[in-house]
């Protein structure tokens, strides 16, 4: 069950970005200070699920992804922006969870660069 939660890493990342889940959407695991997760609330830091984090991007910031097998033993990620291709990055992962951990860094990495280009 605890792949289905962003990384500690991640959750720090979205909560810089604005990412509010008592405001976007309740939360069923959170992290300690230390990192560790828990699915009763400790109020340190909130770790919503890849699917909220996909969404919160896509509704907050008009950044759509997916991941696609691009071979028998590959995956991809593709960003889209306005319907553009915004990033198709080629980190490839040997399975899907991966590339779902290296579009959301991806996704992450381009909202810090649009916060600091304003």
């Amino acid at each position: 069950m605890e792949n289905e939660f962003i990384t500690y890493e991640q959750a720090l990342a979205l909560k810089e970005l604005g990412f509010d889940a008592s405001i976007d959407e309740p939360c069923f695991g959170y992290y300690d200070e230390g990192g560790n997760l828990y699915t009763e609330m400790v109020e340190v830091l909130k770790a919503p699920l890849y699917q909220q984090a996909f969404r919160w991007f896509r509704e907050e910031h008009g950044l759509n992804s997916y991941i696609y097998q691009r071979s028998n033993i590959t995956y991809r990620g593709v960003i889209h922006k306005n319907m553009k291709i915004a990033v198709n990055y080629t980190s490839d992962s040997s399975n899907y969870e991966e590339a779902e951990q290296a579009c959301l860094d991806k996704l992450i990495e381009i909202v810090k660069h649009e916060d600091t280009t304003r």
